[in-house]
């Protein structure tokens, strides 16, 4: 088992910003911000499953070939292996809750395959 996060740990990417709530044996709970008109990377983790719940906002969700909007109090769930983005296509601030689960939680376990900020590094 190997987590490498601890609560308050926090950063700011050119999409918007993260922090973590909550370090468990096998989970950890982030708050994400994605700032009006920005996305994450289209990307896929090895090691762990996402589960995200907007609280704020309207969210577009890609899982491999599909693309869905997701709105507030509705959830996603991201299993090993499985491409995904979250994109905020609104004016608005679109914030939620993911928590991570598996056995290797570790912000490194991340291969991106389109990047708008130039981070790809397959």
């Amino acid at each position: 088992m190997s987590i490498c996060y601890k609560v308050g740990d926090k950063d700011t990417r050119p999409w918007g910003t993260w922090e973590v709530l909550a370090v468990g044996d096998s989970y950890i709970v982030k708050r994400l911000n994605i700032n009006p008109k920005q996305s994450v990377s289209l990307q896929l983790h090895h090691f762990r499953n996402e589960h995200w719940i907007i609280v704020k906002g309207t969210a577009t969700v890609t899982l491999n070939d599909d693309i869905k909007t997701v709105l507030q109090n509705e959830s996603v769930y991201i299993p090993v292996e499985t491409k995904h983005r979250i994109a905020n296509d609104t004016d608005e601030n679109l914030v939620f809750i993911e928590v991570q689960t598996g056995d290797t939680l570790d912000e490194n376990d991340i291969e991106r395959f389109d990047d708008r900020y130039g981070r790809i590094q397959i």
